[in-house]
């Protein structure tokens, strides 16, 4: 957790808010891949990328 919050300390003061949706984006892109590993999705999640 302390991570995350120097993380939006360091966004917030060198005023680089404009990482924050690049950074969700790559979050959700993998969170998204290590949820499909194992199912029946998998093989069409694949194709996306």
């Amino acid at each position: 957790m302390a991570f995350l919050q120097e993380l939006w300390a360091f966004l917030r003061v060198r005023k680089k808010l404009w990482l924050l949706p690049i950074i969700m984006l790559m979050l959700l892109m993998v969170a998204l891949l290590v949820l499909a590993q194992g199912s029946v999705l998998a093989p069409f999640l694949y194709t996306l990328f």
